[in-house]
């Protein structure tokens, strides 16, 4: 059962991280440190919770936010965050998985599976979103998943079994995304 409660741990946290990688990280490595929910300690993991790993999570949360706000993002943006997100996915959920001494390829190969559901969602809803919002209200779609990443994490740390809302939650919101994706257009079909 511990097995199933890391692997759900790390899924879930990797999900998170899908939404928004670095403000989960930040918070994963923070408990960490306080050996709440998690421990990296004694693991090849370790750096997770070290002071400059999370030095370097705070300057790319600093820098994810400027370039947010940005009027002119590069367009690249996205595939760069969502290459960070698979990565620290699986790190983190890896690391999930050392903390107790389960295998950690079953860990990094769940995590960034969980963190592409995660990105490819949370980029599907924003990007459905944004475009009915004015420059206003758009401008405020970062804190909101900045927000949802740092819930569904510390959800997930805490209280493993709710990883199953998370994921359930992301794969639903793809699904429901895709299935609005082809309705858009259907009413066009009969004009012709």
């Amino acid at each position: 059962m511990d097995l199933v409660f890391d692997l759900l741990q790390g899924a879930g946290l990797a999900a998170a991280i899908g939404i928004r990688p670095f403000l989960p990280v930040l918070l994963a490595g923070a408990l960490a440190s306080a050996d709440i929910g998690l421990d990296f300690d004694g693991t090849d993991f370790s750096f997770l919770e070290g002071p400059a790993f999370l030095l370097a999570a705070v300057i790319c949360v600093a820098a994810l936010d400027y370039a947010s706000r940005r009027d002119r993002a590069p367009a690249r943006l996205p595939l760069l965050i969502g290459a960070l997100a698979v990565v620290l996915g699986g790190l983190e959920a890896g690391g999930s998985m050392a903390d107790r001494g389960h295998p950690v390829a079953l860990g990094v190969v769940v995590g960034a599976a969980c963190a592409v559901l995660g990105f490819v969602a949370a980029r599907s809803l924003f990007d459905r979103v944004r475009h009915r919002l004015d420059s206003d209200a758009a401008g405020a779609l970062p804190v909101y998943a900045e927000g949802a990443a740092l819930a569904a994490a510390g959800v997930s740390i805490l209280f493993p079994p709710l990883a199953l809302l998370v994921l359930a939650g992301l794969g639903l919101l793809l699904l429901r995304g895709r299935q609005r994706g082809g309705e858009k257009y259907a009413g066009l079909r009969i004009l012709r």
